[in-house]
């Protein structure tokens, strides 16, 4: 590094002295291109892996040490964006330690990859017991007094019974099978009967006998009120 020192000629009783002052420093352009220098924007990319399997991670929170940057990892785990070299990298995902990666400041090219590998965070929790009443003594006693006369065979054919079958049945709804068999049924009747006319129900024997057992049980006489 190059100075520039002005020399001061001062003179004294006791003779003449040269005094050096150094008042000013300059520095040339070389040397201060040589301290300042810029760092280089690469494309960092990569595919985050887990430790076990080897299997992508997807989704993973990827940023920049120190700076509002980031980036997500797609569902292949791949994931690629621009920095800084020498920045460093953190990479984090739910269920996974957080991995750290700082990027090289001698790259010689424009991009730079890696395979970042993300371990399990295995967390031990406190076993927690459920009890539907608040204390073990209320739940003692609520059991030992319990009455349990019908056997397994009681309840299945309470629960099989004829009438309530039949009761179940009439107000539960279809579902979404027969919903759609009874749909395609619909189209495949309308595309059979596409450019004629339907047959009329009128001439259905099945109807007509149908309609003959109505009559004969009195389904359509007047019911008195």
């Amino acid at each position: 590094m190059k100075y520039i020192i002005p020399a001061v000629y001062v003179k004294h009783k006791f003779g003449a002295l040269w005094v050096l002052a150094l008042s000013f420093a300059f520095f040339t352009p070389a040397n201060l291109n040589a301290q300042v220098k810029e760092k280089k924007i690469i494309q960092f990319s990569g595919v985050v892996v887990t430790g076990d399997s080897l299997k992508p991670v997807p989704f993973t929170n990827i940023y920049i040490a120190g700076s509002r940057n980031a980036t997500l990892s797609d569902y292949y785990g791949f994931y690629s964006f621009a920095a800084e070299e020498g920045s460093e990298i953190t990479f984090s995902a739910v269920g996974f330690k957080k991995a750290h990666f700082q990027i090289p400041d001698t790259c010689r090219e424009s991009r730079y990859s890696i395979i970042q590998i993300l371990y399990l965070d295995t967390i031990m929790l406190r076993e927690a017991i459920v009890y539907p009443w608040p204390t073990r003594e209320q739940f003692r006693q609520a059991f030992l007094n319990m009455e349990n006369t019908n056997d397994d065979m009681a309840r299945a054919q309470r629960n099989l019974a004829q009438e309530e079958m039949e009761v179940i049945s009439m107000n539960m709804s279809m579902s979404s099978l027969e919903n759609y068999r009874a749909n395609m049924q619909q189209y495949q009747t309308r595309m059979y009967y596409a450019g004629g006319k339907p047959p009329m129900s009128i001439m259905d024997p099945l109807k007509w006998a149908e309609f003959v057992k109505a009559w004969k049980r009195g389904d359509f006489k007047k019911k008195d009120e």
